[in-house]
């Protein structure tokens, strides 16, 4: 290679990694149901209870802690260990449906 070849492929290398630094990717996926806008923050999905989903919700800006969201019941698991149904088109039916 070039000196001029590999100049370029350093810089090129540093533009890529102040991008990602600079620009990191939003996790959040969100969607307008029945005029309330709900956002997932983050997920993640149980290996062992595949049905199973740890996520943390937003619902018209007002973030909710991370709660265990069971698809196959169609309940959610709050903080303090209360199992909730699901509302209709609220959060878990957008979780269950989307993933």
């Amino acid at each position: 290679m070039t000196n001029d070849k590999v100049k370029w492929s350093v810089l090129l290398g540093i533009l890529a990694i102040l991008w990602v630094v600079a620009f990191p990717a939003e996790a959040s996926v969100c969607r307008t149901i029945k005029d309330h806008n709900i956002c997932i923050l983050s997920i993640k999905r149980s290996a062992k209870y595949y049905w199973r989903y740890r996520a943390a919700v937003s619902i018209d800006g007002v973030k909710r802690p991370v709660e265990v969201y069971n698809c196959r019941d169609r309940t959610r698991v709050r903080q303090d260990g209360v199992v909730v149904s699901f509302e209709p088109d609220g959060a878990g039916e957008f979780i269950c449906s989307f993933f």
